[in-house]
């Protein structure tokens, strides 16, 4: 989850929303790529998912990060919530997942040294007390009641508002852990076109990297259930956002589409003011019911967009979100799937032609299908392990083509990021496959196994 923005004057004029967002426009010599994942915290010998704080905590395992590892702390209340180094953050999530979001990097010969560091310094301090880690897409056992909401006033009354304007929303944020990235553009064209890639490739996403098949200790009958727990989680602020395939599509209708979210807060003086389903139009008129008399700052602003959960997001950047958190591996596919896609023109244009004749009931159709059946899913005819692969071979030719060398000019291009997922639209298996076929074979139905064999 997002952190409280800052920076910014009043917002005097409507355009400046829009001029927000197209102040994120960069050249392409300055795009860079920024990764995030989640991962699961628990007790190794009980399996139960770690509290706040105590020996063997999330507090425990940000106090060693900031003292062992030089990252400096981040705190709310008096609580420690985050540490912060280079650009990167470390923060925890509503029931208390594990997040590094990254730093703005340029290849992902870098974006997998970053995580491999970072893993390397939770590892060490997870052995040290008794600790483990693991990247699944939702927590395989545990119950909403035994995982804890972590001290932040943005979970507190997320957590209110979440009761009452859908299913599963309290879910999503105790239970499911993601790995998305963060990409660039370089003017309101080029934005327009990876959010149409982005979106209608959503769904290919979400079956490559579909990893949560097991919920509160026993299969649940999807690939992806956090893909499932997101469709029913709140219709105003998540979904496929068909309004981007319209023609005249741009910063100025995000905006539009941004206003109409329902607001939850505004940060005012190291506090989060409860403004839970007031509206920003409202905020810009200074009728706000929350702030009487007040107009916004640019940092309600950007604050408020980072409340807005479609499959793909705009801001100063795009944001990728379909994919289920998962193994090491996986954590470097994710990064590299996109800028394949997205940072070679070539590559860009020929997704663009895979997916232009999708249609949105297709492009929904198949975002529900891939949480169902994964690869094997297929809607209206467009079968889901064809996309992928496709989509796959589209990336390794865009990555082939920006060659960007790593380990010192030993390694050509990105290319060998990709291997894993090159392995699933060979094999049509995806973590989820693989995870069920232990359950119903080696495991025999015993779904705890999951700890010992697939944590960091």
């Amino acid at each position: 989850m997002s952190i409280p923005q800052s920076g910014g004057g009043p917002i005097e004029h409507h355009d400046q929303l829009a001029q927000y967002l197209a102040d994120g426009c960069k050249p392409k010599e300055d795009w860079r790529i920024g990764t995030e994942h989640e991962k699961f915290g628990y007790c190794r010998d009980t399996l139960k998912p770690l509290p706040y704080e105590g020996a063997r905590s999330i507090e425990a395992v940000l106090s060693a990060l900031r003292d062992r590892h030089q990252w400096s702390e981040v705190r709310e209340a008096g609580k420690l919530i985050g540490v912060e180094k280079d650009g990167a953050n470390v923060s925890l999530e509503p029931g208390g997942a594990l997040e590094l979001s990254g730093a703005p990097l340029e290849t992902i010969h870098e974006t997998c040294d970053e995580v491999n560091s970072h893993l390397r310094e939770v590892m060490d301090i997870a052995n040290e007390i008794g600790v483990g880690f693991i990247g699944l897409g939702a927590a395989p056992i545990w119950t909403h009641e035994e995982m804890p909401l972590m001290p932040k006033g943005r979970y507190k009354l997320m957590d209110a508002y979440m009761g009452t304007v859908g299913t599963m929303g309290r879910t999503m944020m105790r239970r499911t852990c993601t790995v998305q990235v963060n990409l660039d553009f370089g003017s309101e064209a080029d934005m327009v076109q990876k959010m149409r890639v982005a979106i209608a490739l959503q769904p290919a996403a979400v079956a490559l990297f579909a990893n949560s098949p097991f919920f509160e200790g026993q299969p649940n009958g999807h690939k992806s259930w956090r893909s499932r727990v997101w469709r029913d989680l709140d219709a105003s602020r998540t979904g496929m956002v068909p309004f981007v395939f319209d023609d005249g599509f741009g910063f100025e209708r995000w905006v539009e589409y941004a206003l109409d979210v329902p607001m939850y807060f505004v940060y005012r003086d190291g506090k989060y003011i409860d403004a839970l389903g007031q509206s920003f139009r409202d905020f810009l008129q200074g009728k706000l019911p929350a702030l009487p008399g007040e107009t916004p700052l640019m940092s309600d602003w950007a604050d408020h967009l980072t409340t807005a959960f479609p499959e793909a997001r705009v801001k100063k950047f795009i944001e990728m979100r379909g994919a289920d958190g998962g193994p090491w591996r996986r954590l470097c596919a994710l990064p590299a799937f996109w800028v394949g896609l997205m940072y070679d023109q070539t590559a860009l244009d020929a997704a663009w032609d895979l997916v232009k004749g999708l249609d949105a009931e297709t492009r929904d159709g198949l975002r529900v299908a891939a949480s169902v059946d994964g690869l094997q899913a297929e809607v209206n005819g467009v079968r889901m392990h064809d996309l992928a692969r496709e989509a796959v071979a589209i990336s390794h030719a865009g990555l082939k083509a920006r060659a960007r060398p790593g380990a010192g000019g030993m390694i050509p291009d990105e290319t060998h990021f990709l291997n894993a997922l090159q392995e699933s639209v060979e094999t049509g298996k995806t973590p989820a496959d693989e995870l069920l076929d232990h359950y119903h074979g080696d495991w025999q139905g015993d779904i705890s196994r999951v700890f010992a064999e697939y944590s960091y």
